[in-house]
Parts: C-alpha cells; sequence; structure tokens
C-alpha cells in the first residue's frame, strides 16, 4: 500500500457500525454503534474514516471546545498499522481543530502503548499529565494514561467538518 490509496473521508451516520467494528478490532473497551452516534452528536464533535484500497483502514473521533480540541479515539486497524494511515487521519484532526478554532490539541494514550507515544511524540505530543489505573485490560490490570498535548498550527485549511 503506497500513500495513493489511502483515503479520508468524514463519518457520516451510515459509518457507525464500521466505526463500531473498528473500534473493536483496536481497543479492549469497545464503543458501539449507540456510544459513537451519541458523541458524534455532542457539539464539536467530528470524526474521519480512513480506507485503504477500498477496505476500512482506520478513524479518528475528537471534539473542538472553545479554543481545545481532545481527539477522543483514534485506531488503525491492525492489519493496516504501520502503513501511514493514522498519520492521514492525524493531519486532517489537526486540520479540523485549528479550523474550529483550537490552539492546543489534547489525548490520551495507554502508558504501555510504546508505539503510539512514540508516533504522537513526532506529531509534536508532550505528555502533560499521567491518570493512574485510567486503561482497563481484558486481561491484566489497568493500564495509567498519559495525557499528551500539541499546539496547532494556522493550516490555513477551511473547516473539514464541512464536508458533512
Amino acid at each position: 500500500m503506497d500513500d495513493q490509496d489511502i483515503r479520508v473521508d468524514s463519518v457520516g451516520p451510515f459509518d457507525l457500525q464500521v466505526l463500531a467494528i473498528l473500534h473493536a478490532a483496536c481497543f479492549d473497551d469497545r464503543w458501539d454503534e449507540p456510544a459513537i452516534a451519541a458523541l458524534l452528536a455532542m457539539p464539536g464533535a467530528f470524526g474521519f474514516l480512513a480506507s485503504a484500497a477500498s477496505l476500512p483502514a482506520g478513524f479518528l473521533l475528537a471534539r473542538v471546545a472553545a479554543d481545545e480540541a481532545e481527539i477522543l479515539s483514534i485506531g488503525v486497524a491492525p492489519d493496516r498499522r504501520r502503513r501511514g494511515v493514522g498519520g492521514y487521519l492525524l493531519e486532517r484532526a489537526l486540520d479540523c481543530a485549528a479550523g474550529g478554532g483550537a490552539v492546543r490539541v489534547l489525548l490520551e494514550v495507554a502508558e504501555d502503548n510504546i508505539a503510539a507515544r512514540a508516533f504522537y511524540l513526532r506529531y509534536g505530543f508532550a505528555v502533560v499529565g499521567r491518570r493512574s489505573g485510567y486503561y482497563r485490560r481484558a486481561a491484566g490490570p489497568p493500564v495509567a494514561a498519559l495525557i499528551m498535548s500539541a499546539q496547532t498550527v494556522d493550516r490555513s485549511r477551511s473547516d473539514p467538518r464541512s464536508d458533512l
């Protein structure tokens, strides 16, 4: 798969099932369709669905509130990881956040997720806090969440939420 194979689109109401399936493939604590629908109905919420070779490959769900944005969930299908999908999703979300007036983006990542932490560091995120026992695991003890933050930049683009 090369860069031309990856497409990122704004999510819509017909994407809920695909989003729930992708979320379940990525996380122990799965979000179902009603949970995702409720999240996307919140003011300032937006989401993106990535596809590769016309197949669902990843998603990102976020929201903007005042001058901050929060990435609520980002996941890439296990068989599509390390192929650029996450980068395309994050870039699109950072554009949307900046277009929505956010100057800072926050997210949480499991302390033991070394690959994700390195990924976020490459995009300018830094650890600004820690929540003990935040993530429940199917097997084993809960894992701490690291709170990471990055500044947005003026990306001179329109708000991708207008695609909805």
